[in-house]
């Protein structure tokens, strides 16, 4: 058994695309193994800046033999048939051919042994296969060759057992040498397996393991940190970037001048984060601290002082930009910016930003009265002024701020706390991680956004089709969704839709209904899918739904609890097998009638005393159902239809449905339905599963 060592030495490949790229590889190589018939230990895939890694453990040195045994035609068959046998099999006589008796008589078979191939010739058909089809989000080519390729590829490292694999790509030959990192080590390194590998590339200032440089990015800022009274908040994204962008950190601190302190902190690490890679701290108390973390790719004499005084100078002027536009857009009021929104484009078919806030304004007092917790003036306020802030230089600067500034903007000119809080939260929740507004003009403006924008692309048919969602909108159904369950609230889905449409006057292309329609389907996939990620059943999911015209979450989701708890008991598991038996046979005797049976029947026909005691226990209980779904008391509407059970066991164990009387089968077979479609009134137990 042997080790593959492959490593592919580039030009810096950019942080995002590293994980998935050694993914991708791993990928491409475990296929191309699993094609050749070769087995494996271990593998492991490593990825940086510089280069991919792979290491593959206990690969045999060659293919095993294989024997191909290929079944011909009987002895005695035509000459031709034989003749085409032989050659399809590369043999030159039958007497190449081996005879064996089957039940059938005699037959010719053609026994091919082929030898397996050396396994450092696989790799390299496997590997520069790989290669030249590994997925990249974007690639480029370079100097005269017509590759591509994510960035310039100056080296390929490709041993197994010990020697080179005479892979080449993109210009490329294979070779047993790489390079150590680029400032702290010179000259070609010679390795002869994945150990001699990492050990003098850590001696030449390259840590491999992508795993390992983020352990020593966090524990090294956190040391830092705790030194200092500070703690590194969490930043897991931040982490993993930094990670892909040196080969061997050195975590440093550094200090934000305090002419800088008083801008807001979301500002500080927005500019810190997103354009230098800095990691804001903390005190312990979780107040955001004048210092901060930074990683360089470089250990100095100097022990970093260089380093971080050139980053603070760095820094400096960035927030420099940063305090500007602070004071600048402190200037005006927010509500003055409001009627520049005019110039900015929402949607060409749909309008101006000033156009949208309008809109919501209309939408969040009409949903503001729907609610009745939260006050119209207020309502309409917050929605008036969410926007303005995309007007200021901070949000042109910082377009991640946008809301969060409005806020800051809102309270310098004394809005009302509620309405402040609104502007900052109206875009949430951005995805199902994203906390979810729960103060009430805050969900009214946020609903407002997301159903005016989901109505008004629906509107003009630009609705997502299979992967593609360019306007967000399957995140704005489910930010809808979030926003009416975890605050539980009561709005009919079909009357907000029809609200925002109102609002667009004659700018929609799609009609009223048909475009209800369309968002009411939609919302019906994203609610399945996010109930599915909670860990509901779908067939539950799809039985609450097949009721149909169900428009307010809130009680749907109440439906599919309840009858979650109801199938759980012994009388809603064993009531659910009495119902699919009714339902399969009036679904046969349909069929074979050509017929429907409507449910409508006369408790005089019925020839048994089971049929008739059936048919008084449904009586009874339909009265009861119904008065409880009129109540949204779904546990109770459940609870009435268990008492079937035990006159449908009877019925069934003692009443022939398709009795000799045609009257008392037709009749029979209404009472079956009957059940089924009281019981569907609840959910479609057909769409349950079990």
């Amino acid at each position: 058994m042997a080790e593959l060592l492959l490593e592919l030495l580039s030009e810096e490949i950019p942080a995002r695309m590293q994980t998935r790229a050694a993914g991708d590889l791993k990928r491409l190589i475990v296929d191309g193994l699993k094609d050749a018939g070769l087995s494996y230990g271990s593998l492991n895939a490593f990825a940086g800046p510089r280069r991919l890694t792979i290491v593959i453990d206990d690969l045999p040195t060659a293919q095993p033999d294989v024997t191909d045994e290929r079944k011909g035609p009987g002895v005695g068959a035509p000459e031709k048939a034989i003749e085409g046998f032989l050659k399809a099999n590369g043999l030159s006589s039958v007497d190449e051919a081996e005879v064996r008796d089957l039940p059938k008589g005699q037959f010719y078979f053609a026994v091919v042994e082929r030898k397996g191939r050396p396994t450092a010739e696989v790799l390299k058909d496997l590997i520069e296969a790989a290669l030249a089809t590994l997925p990249w989000p974007k690639s480029m080519r370079w100097a005269s060759g017509d590759t591509r390729w994510v960035r310039p590829l100056h080296g390929i490292l490709c041993l197994f057992d010990g020697a080179v694999v005479s892979v080449s790509f993109a210009g490329v030959s294979a070779g047993a040498e790489t390079v150590g990192h680029r400032f702290q080590s010179s000259g070609a390194i010679t390795v002869a397996n994945s150990a001699d590998y990492l050990k003098k590339l850590e001696a030449a200032k390259v840590v491999i393991d992508q795993d390992r440089r983020r352990d020593m990015i966090a524990d090294g800022i956190a040391s830092l940190a705790k030194s200092e009274g500070l703690t590194l908040p969490e930043d897991s994204g931040l982490l993993d970037e930094v990670t892909g962008l040196v080969e061997w950190p050195i975590p440093l601190l550094g200090t934000i001048d305090d002419d800088f302190m008083d801008v807001p902190s979301e500002v500080l690490t927005s500019a810190m984060r997103k354009h230098q890679k800095y990691f804001a701290l903390e005190t312990s108390a979780g107040a955001f601290s004048n210092r901060y973390a930074l990683v360089a790719n470089i250990e100095t004499p100097d022990a970093g002082k260089a380093i971080i005084v050139g980053n603070e100078r760095v820094l400096r002027a960035r927030l420099s930009d940063a305090k500007f536009f602070w004071d600048q857009d402190r200037q005006q009021k927010l509500e003055s910016r409001v009627d520049k929104l005019s110039e900015r484009v929402f949607q060409a078919d749909l309008g101006t930003v000033r156009e949208k806030v309008t809109r919501l304004e209309v939408l969040s007092a009409s949903l503001a009265k729907q609610l009745g917790n939260v006050d119209v003036a207020d309502a309409k306020r917050a929605a008036e002024l969410c926007k303005a802030d995309l007007s200021t230089g901070m949000v042109a600067e910082f377009p991640d701020l946008q809301g969060l500034m409005g806020r800051y903007y809102a309270e310098q000119d004394r809005e009302a706390e509620g309405i402040c809080n609104a502007i900052a939260e109206h875009y949430s929740p951005l995805g199902p991680s994203d906390s979810c507004p729960s103060a009430p003009a805050s969900v009214c403006v946020a609903l407002a956004d997301k159903v005016d924008t989901l109505v008004g692309f629906f509107g003009i048919d630009q609705k997502p089709t299979g992967s593609k969602d360019p306007y967000a909108l399957r995140r704005a159904a489910l930010g809808v969704i979030r926003l009416i369950l975890e605050n539980d609230l009561r709005l009919t889905l079909r009357d907000v839709f029809a609200s925002a449409y109102e609002a667009y006057g004659k700018v929609l292309k799609v009609e009223q209904e048909t475009l209800i329609q369309e968002l009411l389907t939609f919302f019906a996939d994203r609610l399945k899918v996010y109930l599915k990620d909670r860990g509901a059943r779908h067939d539950l999911i799809a039985a609450v739904f097949a009721v149909g015209g169900e428009d307010d979450l809130v009680r749907l989701m109440a439906r599919v609890e309840a009858l979650a708890k109801f199938l759980e008991s012994d009388d809603g598991s064993n009531l659910l097998t009495a119902y699919k038996r009714a339902a399969n046979i009036v679904r046969i005797e349909e069929k074979k009638d050509k017929a429907t049976f409507a449910g409508e029947f006369d408790v005089a026909v019925f020839e048994q005393q089971e049929a008739q005691g059936l048919a008084a226990t449904l009586s009874g209980i339909e009265a009861d159902v119904s008065a409880a779904l009129s109540k949204e008391d779904f546990a109770v509407a459940m609870s009435s239809l268990a008492a079937l059970r035990q006159p449908l066991d009877v019925f069934f164990e003692n009443v022939t449905v398709n009795a000799d009387d045609a009257a008392v089968r037709i009749a029979n077979l209404n009472l079956l339905a009957r059940i089924g479609q009281s019981m569907d009134q609840v959910a479609v137990f057909s769409n349950v599963e079990g």
